[in-house]
C-alpha cells in the first residue's frame, strides 16, 4: 500500500528522505560473458542469465536495518522509490514501511525509467539517490541530477569504474547510517562508462562523462579507475610477462585461465596467445583452449582439465581483484580453483595507487575464505613478489 507522508509519525531527531532505485537487469551479461547488460538483455536471457541485482540491493537494505536499529531511533529514513521491479518490492521484502511511489516504470524496464525516476525523486526533493546496478545507472541518474542531490550506488553492474560505488553492498550501508548521522559529508567524483559496444570486440574505451557527488568515506568508497599508465609500466609489465610464460612454458599438463587486463595480456603475448583484453581467455599445452569465455565455458574446461592456475590483476585505483570485470569467474568456479591455484599481478606503479587488493564474489563465506589472514602475494617482476593487503 502506498502511504502519503501525513500519514507516518516519526519519532526521530534526523530523518533522511532516500530516493531507491533498482536496476533489475544490473549484471545480468557478466556471468554469460556479455561484458554487460545494455541493450542485449534478451540475448544474455537466451544465455541462461539470471537477474541478481534484488540481491545485492536486499543485501544493502538487511545490513541498513541492523544499523538503524542500532542507531536506537536517533535516525530514521523516509523511502521515495518506484514501483516493482526497481525498488518498492525490496524494500518491503525487507520490512521497510516508510515508502513512497512515486514512479511506475514500463513493463520491460529502460534506461528511461531510470532517468524519468530521478526526475521524480527531483520533484520530491530528496537528500539522497542510493541506486542498484552499474555505470549505465550511475550515468542515467547523473545525466538528470547532476550535482544537485549526493548519489551513492550498491554495486551490482558488469562496469564499475565510476566513484559513486560503495566497495560493497554492507559498505553502502555504513555509509547510508553515517551521511545520515552527519559523520561523513559528500565529494566530487567522476560518472565514467565504458562503451560496451567496442568492449564485446575487446577494445577498451572508457569515457568521463560528468562529475557527481557521494557521500564519501576513503575506506568504503571506490575510486573511480586509472584511465593512465605511469612511465615504467611497461618495462615492469614485459619483466612480468616473461616471468609468467616461463611458469606457464613448465607446466604443460596445467590449464591456464588468463583474466582481463594490460598486465595479462602482456602474458598472453609473451606466449603467443591472441587474447581478448577484456575477455578470460585459456592456454593448455602451448595451444589455445578457449578465447572469450563465459562460465559454463569455463566450468566445461574444468570438468577436463581439474588442474588449472588462474592469472588475474587488479582494477587500478579500485583494486577489486574478484568481482570487478570478471564476473564470468563464479563462486563455483574460483572454488574449483582455489586460492592457492591464484596468480595475481601487478605493476609497483599499479599498487602504488592500489594499497588494497579487495574482493566480492557475491558469496561471502567465499571472499572469506579468499581473503584468509589478510594479505595476497603479488608478482610485481621478474621472480619478484610483494605482500599486499587483501580485504572482503
Amino acid at each position: 500500500m502506498e502511504r502519503n507522508w501525513d500519514d507516518i509519525e516519526v519519532h526521530s531527531s534526523t530523518v533522511l528522505t532516500v530516493g531507491f532505485i533498482v536496476n533489475p537487469i544490473a549484471g545480468m551479461g557478466g556471468r554469460v560473458g556479455l561484458k554487460g547488460t545494455d541493450d542485449v538483455v534478451n540475448r544474455a536471457r537466451a544465455l541462461g542469465a539470471v537477474a541478481s541485482a534484488h540481491l545485492k540491493a536486499r543485501e544493502t537494505l538487511h545490513a541498513l536495518k541492523t544499523l538503524l536499529k542500532s542507531s536506537s531511533g536517533a535516525v530514521a529514513i523516509r523511502w521515495v522509490t518506484c514501483s516493482p521491479p526497481m525498488g518498492e518490492d525490496v524494500l518491503r521484502e525487507e520490512g521497510f514501511e516508510d515508502i513512497l511511489v512515486v514512479y511506475r516504470p514500463t513493463e520491460d524496464t529502460t534506461r528511461t525509467d531510470t532517468s524519468n525516476a530521478a526526475r521524480a525523486f527531483m520533484a520530491h526533493s530528496v537528500d539522497l539517490i542510493l541506486f542498484c546496478g552499474g555505470d549505465g545507472t550511475a550515468r542515467d541518474i547523473c545525466m538528470i541530477v547532476g550535482k544537485t542531490i549526493p548519489v551513492l550506488g550498491i554495486p551490482s553492474g558488469v562496469k564499475m569504474y565510476s566513484g559513486v560505488f560503495g566497495v560493497s553492498p554492507v559498505s553502502v550501508a555504513e555509509i547510508v547510517t553515517a551521511f545520515a548521522q552527519g559523520s561523513i559529508s559528500t565529494a566530487e567524483v567522476e560518472i565514467l562508462d565504458l562503451d560496451e559496444e567496442l568492449y564485446r570486440r575487446n577494445e577498451w574505451e572508457v569515457r568521463l562523462y560528468q562529475t557527481a557527488v557521494t557521500p564519501f568515506e576513503p575506506t568504503l568508497v571506490q575510486s573511480a579507475k586509472m584511465l593512465i599508465t605511469e612511465t615504467g609500466d611497461d618495462d615492469a609489465r614485459a619483466d612480468i610477462a616473461s616471468y609468467l610464460a616461463d611458469i606457464i612454458a613448465a607446466k604443460p599438463e596445467t590449464l591456464f585461465l588468463l583474466g582481463p587486463g594490460s598486465t595479462v595480456k602482456a602474458v598472453a603475448d609473451a606466449i603467443g596467445l591472441e587474447k581478448a583484453l577484456l575477455g578470460i581467455d585459456a592456454w593448455l599445452a602451448g595451444k589455445v583452449a578457449g578465447s572469450d569465455l563465459n562460465e559454463n565455458d569455463i566450468l566445461t574446461l574444468l570438468k577436463h582439465h581439474p588442474r588449472c592456475k588462474l592469472v588475474l590483476s587488479p582494477i587500478g585505483a579500485q583494486g577489486f581483484i574478484l568481482g570487478r570485470g570478471n564476473l564470468q569467474l563464479s563462486p563455483q568456479i574460483v572454488r574449483i580453483i582455489g586460492r592457492e591455484n591464484i596468480f595475481i599481478l601487478a605493476t609497483p606503479a599499479k599498487l602504488a595507487r592500489t594499497s588494497i587488493l579487495r574482493v566480492d564474489t557475491g558469496d561471502r563465506t567465499l571472499d572469506a575464505e579468499i581473503v584468509g589472514d589478510g594479505h595476497l602475494p603479488v608478482i610485481v617482476g621478474d621472480r619478484r613478489r610483494r605482500m599486499v593487503r587483501l580485504v572482503a
